[in-house]
């Protein structure tokens, strides 16, 4: 199981390696346009998923929000510093 801190860790990893086969870096490439609309998209299934689809898919959906919000954070250059100063 991986926690907050180590996820950051490796997809920070993933992308100063830039490995082309990877999906992160993809979506980095991709841009922060398409990173928000992606956000948006998991962000509505977590929604959906809590009103309709149960613990384990609302937990699912959860955790694919959170990736996608940490590349972001890779791509504005934000550590978990940056942000957990506003927790």
């Amino acid at each position: 199981m991986k926690s907050f801190e180590d996820l950051f860790i490796e997809l920070s990893k993933k992308a100063a390696e830039r490995d082309a086969g990877s999906g992160t870096v993809n979506a980095l490439v991709a841009g922060k346009h398409a990173i928000g609309k992606k956000i948006v998209e998991e962000a509505a299934e977590v929604w959906m998923a809590s009103e309709y689809e149960g613990h384990e898919k609302t937990a699912e959906e959860i955790s694919q929000l959170i990736y996608h919000i940490q590349v972001m954070m890779l791509a504005c250059n934000l550590s978990l510093k940056d942000v957990y100063k506003y927790l």
